[in-house]
């Protein structure tokens, strides 16, 4: 290791120790014949002094430092006087003396500030130099406070017997709702991948399987029209279980989230969380995801459940399923199925509701061909298009299908909320513009005439084709 230690963790206890630290110039300052700089690493700042008596040497390769710089740096540990402490940074009782000074490479007078305190710059300026904003404390403990996230889900879904498993990303496209990101296939001209929504239909043929528990942490993906706070690419905890019933789906879950807020704020989450009717939200709060807090600085968890199975499209005119094709329904509405009247017909998918965020949402499925046909029926699927977006999942489900049912919670969103963020682009560590952009690698962006000429592609300008 280049250096001995880290730029957080030296403290009384190293009085008089020679270390080696590494890192970023953060600030200098220059008193006279000495030179003050504070020094940094992704685990915190210490302040080095650099005394020509000390090291000449030092001392004169000092004068050269600007901002950003990265440097190694050899001393011995000194305790400052109580008035000279800094009871604002973990190293504030301790400063470094350089006997050593080792610049391992210059920077670039950076164009904004590498300081939470500073004015912030435009957020096309932090995003096109992400590299230097990720620099910030803040949005490093956004992603270590992410990493904690994912690290605890993990640790409590293998204690509760759970596999975690790879789906794949590059799959078919299955248009329901949202539209796909294509991929072309050079091997096969004319036909395409498509990058995963979700990995909804892999999960249920897991459980075919018998893989009875599964879970990833997985990234999807939506060529939707972006809203104020979403992303083409999102990440999610992903979740199928076989013979269950929704009240283990909402009793691992208020588990899982009050071992999370446990670790992560400290807080002793009440379970179980209060339940909700969609009509009631509806009626009460005019929304699908109310917030119920009573004092808005508290975290209140709500499930909804009953929502609708069916939506009418107005302008295809034709019934639509609510959540997906999949998606099982209460039987005691059985009956509305045979008087076509499917809007009263109620789905037993259920959504979570966090201060008035859906972070996650998931049903239990139908596992009966023949009750799969009725539903393909009604949305206006008859067998051959059924086969043709479907066809690999029935087919698994003519070899025993155990009743399943799943859930998905969004990480994105669950980690913004935790701190108390504005934005899921603040805890993605490189998110995409609302335009869907990304201003650090320019894309997406035009590709050479030969790799079209190889997947047999030919772009189409609005002026005619090119």
């Amino acid at each position: 290791m280049l250096r001995t230690h880290t730029c957080g963790e030296l403290n009384k206890t190293y009085k008089d120790q020679e270390v080696v630290l590494c890192g970023w110039v953060h600030k200098r300052r220059d008193h006279g014949k000495l030179i003050f700089i504070d020094i940094r690493d992704r685990y915190g700042i210490t302040q080095v002094v650099f005394v020509p008596s000390v090291s000449k040497e030092a001392h004169t390769v000092a004068q050269q430092l600007g901002p950003e710089f990265v440097v190694r740096i050899t001393g011995k540990v000194n305790v400052r006087p109580d008035k000279n402490a800094n009871p604002d940074v973990a190293t504030g009782d301790i400063e470094l003396c350089a006997t050593g000074l080792e610049i391992l490479n210059p920077s670039e007078v950076p164009v904004f500030e590498i300081d939470d305190a500073a004015a912030q710059p435009s957020e096309e300026l932090r995003l096109a130099y992400r590299y230097l904003d990720l620099r910030k404390q803040k949005v490093l403990n956004a992603l270590r406070v992410r990493h904690q996230l994912c690290a605890c889900i993990r640790e409590f879904l293998n204690a509760q017997n759970f596999t975690e498993i790879e789906t794949p990303v590059l799959t078919k496209s299955t248009p329901e709702g949202a539209r796909d990101f294509l991929v072309p296939s050079r091997l096969s001209p004319g036909e395409f991948f498509a990058l995963p929504q979700s990995p909804q239909l892999f999960k249920q043929i897991l459980m075919v399987s018998g893989l009875d528990k599964y879970y990833q942490i997985v990234k999807c993906f939506r060529d939707e029209d972006l809203r104020a706070d979403r992303q083409p690419e999102f990440t999610q905890l992903d979740m199928e279980m076989s013979f269950v019933e929704e009240e283990d789906v909402f009793s691992l879950t208020e588990g899982l989230f009050q071992k999370i807020f446990k670790e992560i704020k400290g807080i002793d989450l009440p379970i179980p969380f209060p339940r909700m009717t969609h009509a009631q939200a509806m009626a009460q709060y005019k929304t699908d995801k109310p917030d119920i807090r009573k004092n808005k600085e508290e975290f209140s968890f709500l499930w909804v459940v009953d929502f609708p199975l069916f939506k009418y499209n107005e302008e295809e005119k034709r019934w639509e399923s609510e959540h997906h094709p999949f998606t099982s329904f209460r039987a005691e509405d059985a009956q509305f199925m045979e008087t076509k009247e499917f809007d009263k017909i109620r789905s037993r998918s259920y959504d979570l509701v966090l201060n008035g965020n859906e972070i996650g949402s998931g049903s239990i499925r139908i596992h009966k061909q023949d009750v799969q046909k009725k539903i393909f029926d009604i949305i206006g699927f008859d067998e051959q298009e059924a086969e043709r977006r479907f066809g690999f999942l029935l087919k698994a489900f003519r070899y025993g299908a155990p009743p399943h049912a799943g859930v998905a919670y969004g990480i994105d969103r669950l980690v913004t909320i935790l701190l108390g963020l504005e934005s899921i682009r603040d805890v993605i560590a490189f998110p995409k513009t609302q335009k869907g952009s990304c201003l650090l690698t320019e894309a997406p962006a035009h590709v050479d005439q030969k790799q079209l000429k190889e997947l047999g592609i030919m772009v189409i300008n609005k002026g005619g084709a090119s």
